[in-house]
C-alpha cells in the first residue's frame, strides 16, 4: 500500500504505554482509541461508586494495545475495536474465552471537513480527482483501517485507492487529519466523527458484511483481577450504559 506524508500533521493520540506494575486498588485498562472519551467518563463514575479503586487508563490503536500486552505490559482489562485482535489475544493466552464479551456496537462511517464543498454520497465517488487525500488507519494494526479496506474491497476500489491513502497511526489522527483539512476525507467510526461535530461531517455510512462489535475481557495475567471482573460488569450498569449511548455507542 502507498502511503505519502502529511504536511504539518501529527498524531493527537501517543500511546501511554504502561511501565511497571499496577499498586494495589489499582486498575489497569487497555482500551482502542475509540473509547476515549467514553471510558475517561465511565472511569471516574467507576471510582466514585468504587473509591477503593483507581482506574488507569491507556489508549490506542488495538493492534498496538495488544503488542505492548505481549511485550509484558501488566493490563488487567483489554477492550478491543475488532473481534480480529481479540482472537490474537486469546489464541497468545492473553485472555481467555470465558473471559471476553462484546459489549458496544458502533459504525464505520466516511468524513469530510465541514468546509469541503465535494462531499460524496457513495464510495465509488472516491475515485474522483476532488479527493486526492483520504485518511485511512493502517490495517495490519488498526480495526477502523481492516474495517475500511473490507468495505473497499467489497466495492472492487481498493487498487485505485491506495495512491490516495494517507496512513494514520489509529482512529483519532484519522479524524484529526480531516479536522484540519489536511485531507479529503477519512474514515473513522461514527462515535469519532461525533465528537468533532463542529470541524467535520458525516458524508455517508460506511456499509459493512458484519457489524462492528467491541469485545472486552479481563487479562489472563490481571493482578487485579476482581477489581478487572467488577469493571466489566459495570460496562453492564444503567450508568455505564447511559455514557456509552451519550458517546454514540449501541448496545452489542
Amino acid at each position: 500500500m502507498s502511503y505519502r506524508p502529511v504536511k504539518n500533521a501529527c498524531a493527537v493520540l501517543v500511546f501511554s504505554a504502561v511501565v511497571g506494575g499496577a499498586g494495589a486498588g489499582e486498575l489497569t485498562v487497555s482500551a482502542a482509541a475509540s473509547l476515549t472519551n467514553a471510558f475517561k467518563d465511565i472511569a471516574q463514575s467507576y471510582q466514585a461508586q468504587y473509591p477503593g479503586t483507581k482506574v488507569l487508563l491507556n489508549f490506542g490503536a488495538s493492534g498496538a494495545l495488544l503488542q505492548q500486552m505481549a511485550k509484558g505490559a501488566p493490563v488487567d482489562v483489554f477492550a478491543s475495536a475488532d473481534q480480529e485482535t481479540m482472537d490474537k489475544a486469546q489464541k497468545a493466552g492473553l485472555v481467555h474465552v470465558a473471559d471476553r464479551k462484546d459489549f458496544v456496537r458502533n459504525k464505520l462511517v466516511l468524513i469530510v471537513p465541514t468546509d469541503a464543498k465535494l462531499v460524496p454520497a457513495r464510495l465509488n465517488e472516491l475515485t474522483q480527482t476532488g479527493f486526492a487525500r483520504v485518511a485511512i488507519a493502517h490495517p495490519a494494526s488498526v480495526p477502523v483501517g481492516r474495517y475500511a479496506q473490507t468495505a473497499l474491497e467489497a466495492a472492487k476500489l481498493w487498487p485505485q485507492m491506495q495512491a490516495k491513502a494517507i496512513s494514520t497511526q489509529n482512529v483519532r489522527q484519522s479524524l484529526d487529519y480531516v479536522a484540519r483539512g489536511e485531507v479529503d476525507a477519512g474514515f473513522v467510526y461514527a462515535t469519532d466523527a461525533a465528537i468533532m461535530k463542529d470541524k467535520v461531517k458525516v458524508a455517508f455510512e460506511v456499509p459493512l458484511a458484519t457489524a462492528i462489535l467491541y469485545p472486552i475481557a479481563k487479562t489472563a495475567t490481571a493482578s487485579n483481577a476482581a477489581d478487572a471482573t467488577s469493571f466489566i460488569n459495570y460496562l453492564a450498569t444503567p450508568a455505564a450504559q447511559d455514557i456509552l449511548g451519550k458517546y454514540g455507542f449501541a448496545k452489542p
